[in-house]
């Protein structure tokens, strides 16, 4: 049986570019989505996935993320003396344990790849989890947990999957897969960012990974591919060729692509339409204005 994954990487680093003037001052991953910071999306789902230890690869300009997991204990305080029970809950559920969370700077852009290896002597000889908090996913039982629950089966390296259209496979690394077994597919090689007409399949990699202490020693060996950049998948590709023990996941949820304005809105609506004291007057709203008018 492969050990439990307890240990998760968090890539933070970026500049959150598409996103300016906001990410001028304010790090992309505590933009809220309805009332939560992209950031504690994925700590929930990390959380439910039974993930113990959360480290952060974050740049300069990324305080105001450190700061959001701390206590605030006048805010609390404050609370208490108004009786306000419900909102300390909310606010005491973002408190991480003294302990719990590491922050590893990565002092170069060199992509997704070099971000994970900066991490690495916190993650030692485990296997770890990778979450890009970009990559928000509504479902039932969390992405990450559905994904812990097969890889219990499978051992060796587990990348989320999902379908696209062959337009969009240049956004994205590719699955080249050998066997199929319901929502598992069994991959023989990744494509990073292909032409349509190139790509294996129309399984694309989105962002969550269980990943093998041996990608780390791949990265080790890695020189910059695809824009210039240290991919991932590249060193995940290696272990398929060293030990043909990657699997892709098809999980059951609805994922947003909140690194981009139309993802972040569409995931906007959609988590306000799913919450019971939202949803009336969100409706009511959408139902009222002309969504076919251009004008």
């Amino acid at each position: 049986m492969p050990k439990k994954v307890t240990k998760a990487i968090f890539p933070v680093a970026g500049m959150g570019t598409r996103f300016l003037p906001a990410t001028k001052s304010v790090p992309k991953e505590i933009m809220t989505l309805v009332d939560r910071p992209l950031i504690q999306y994925a700590i929930d789902e990390a959380r439910a996935a039974g993930i113990k230890e959360f480290i952060f690869v974050t740049s300069r300009g990324k305080g105001a993320l450190e700061d959001y997991f701390d206590l605030a204990p006048q805010l609390e305080q404050e609370l208490r003396k108004k009786k306000k029970t419900e909102l300390l809950k909310i606010l005491k559920s973002t408190n991480m344990e003294s302990g719990a969370i590491a922050y590893i700077r990565q002092h170069k852009a060199l992509g997704l790849g070099h971000a994970v290896w900066c991490a690495r002597r916190l993650i030692g000889n485990e296997p770890f989890a990778v979450i890009l908090p970009d990559d928000v996913i509504a479902a039932d039982k969390p992405c990450l947990q559905q994904m812990v629950e097969a890889y219990a089966e499978t051992g060796g390296n587990m990348v989320a999957a999902m379908e696209v259209e062959p337009e969009r496979a240049s956004s994205y690394g590719m699955l080249d897969i050998c066997e199929e077994n319901g929502q598992l597919v069994k991959v023989k090689g990744m494509v990073e960012k292909p032409k349509a007409e190139d790509a294996p399949s129309n399984l694309a990699v989105i962002g969550r990974y269980i990943l093998s202490p041996s990608v780390l020693q791949h990265l080790n060996q890695i020189k910059t591919g695809s824009g210039g950049e240290i991919q991932l998948t590249d060193a995940i590709a290696r272990d398929i060729d060293a030990k043909n023990n990657v699997f892709g996941f098809r999980f059951s949820g609805q994922r947003f692509d909140c690194g981009s304005k139309s993802g972040f809105l569409q995931a906007t609506v959609s988590f306000g339409l799913s919450r019971a004291e939202l949803k009336d007057d969100l409706r009511a709203y959408l139902r009222s204005i002309n969504l076919d008018d251009d004008a």
